[in-house]
């Protein structure tokens, strides 16, 4: 049963998610700061983390680029991260960030559920969409 960590401080972004994604099978955690992600993870590990680009006072981006460190440093456990962008243009933050996935908004029930599934399944570098590229390889060429 995949656990999932959403961070955001907008009710209609964990709305969103929240309703695409729960179900019998996937429970859904909520914090309301980047800043409190780290302290979640450590207290019980998700199977994954959804960043929202702009949450309180640390961003998205900087709360992915934390874990990865902190991952990496052996103080917390490796999690795959979703991020929710606000534009196209943030991709180039995505990749930058070590995410391994990422969603353009609008959001929509359908998108959500192939990019958790696609980053749950370790397929970040696969296109979810046509329209826009909502999941992607965050691996620099």
């Amino acid at each position: 049963m995949p656990d999932v960590l959403i961070a955001t401080d907008a009710e209609s972004v964990y709305a969103e998610v929240e309703a695409a994604i729960a179900d019998e099978t996937t429970t859904v955690r909520r914090v309301h700061e980047g800043r409190e992600v780290a302290a979640a993870v450590a207290e019980a590990t998700p199977d994954l983390v959804v960043l929202d680009l702009q949450i309180g006072s640390m961003g998205g981006i900087a709360t992915c680029l934390h874990l990865h460190h902190e991952a990496g440093a052996g103080r917390l456990p490796a999690v795959p991260v979703l991020l929710l962008l606000d534009r196209q243009a943030d991709v180039f933050l995505a990749r930058r960030s070590q995410a391994d996935g990422w969603l353009v908004k609008p959001l929509d029930a359908f998108s959500l559920r192939r990019a958790v599934t696609a980053v749950l399944e370790g397929e970040g570098d696969a296109p979810v969409a046509e329209e826009q590229e909502l999941v992607g390889d965050v691996n620099p060429a």
